[in-house]
């Protein structure tokens, strides 16, 4: 069902008294996902991808690897394994080795599945 945006105001009762939705319901009227939900999910595939292709390819050491130069001060900039890490954190599997779980298919997609059905506020 698409929804349009000039549809904000239902029947509440047998009444015929109308109000206006709020954004949660018109959320879950039109079954739009969290936009950081879709995210974090996206990350995490493309992160179990990158973890099953293999040590030796250039994405792989981008991904996981360690600079080597030394980095400017200030406070440590984010990178993405760190973003991974997190999200896990939030689904209750932090302290997992997550490439060696992403090689198992089935058990990252309910890994990422589990990501995407989190409730974020």
């Amino acid at each position: 069902m698409k929804c349009k945006f000039y549809k904000i105001c239902k029947i509440v009762s047998v009444s015929g008294e109308w109000r206006r939705l709020h954004k949660e319901e018109l959320n879950d009227l039109c079954s739009s996902p969290n936009i950081v939900r879709v995210i974090k999910s996206r990350r995490m595939r493309w992160a179990g991808h990158v973890a099953r292709v293999g040590e030796e390819r250039g994405v792989y050491r981008v991904l996981v690897g360690k600079p080597e130069r030394r980095r400017p001060l200030g406070r440590r900039r984010r990178r993405w394994v760190d973003n991974i890490r997190t999200d896990l954190q939030e689904v209750g599997c932090g302290y997992m080795d997550w490439i060696r779980l992403a090689q198992d298919r089935d058990s990252w997609r309910t890994l990422v599945s589990a990501v995407v059905n989190l409730r974020v506020p």
